[in-house]
């Protein structure tokens, strides 16, 4: 909530540590870093219609032009 608040953001926002949804979602799995396995939250952008239903999913997301990748697909909406 604070950082929701913090940042101003108008979206509910949700917390998961027993990572039932991110597994659901294909979040969560294996990562490397330096030649060590572990598991953890892969980052990924789902984008939910006005109905609930998801409309497109991005995986292994890049910041660069992400947003305004998103911000079209909503728009085709």
């Amino acid at each position: 909530e604070s950082f929701r608040n913090k940042h101003q953001l108008s979206v509910p926002l949700a917390s998961d540590p027993a990572h039932e949804m991110l597994e659901a979602y294909g979040a969560w799995g294996e990562k490397s870093m330096y030649g060590r396995t572990f598991m953890g939250i892969i980052r990924t952008t789902v984008l939910v219609d006005s109905g609930g239903k998801v409309a497109r999913i991005w995986r292994h997301v890049k910041v660069d032009g992400h947003a305004e990748a998103v911000l079209e697909a909503t728009r085709e909406l």
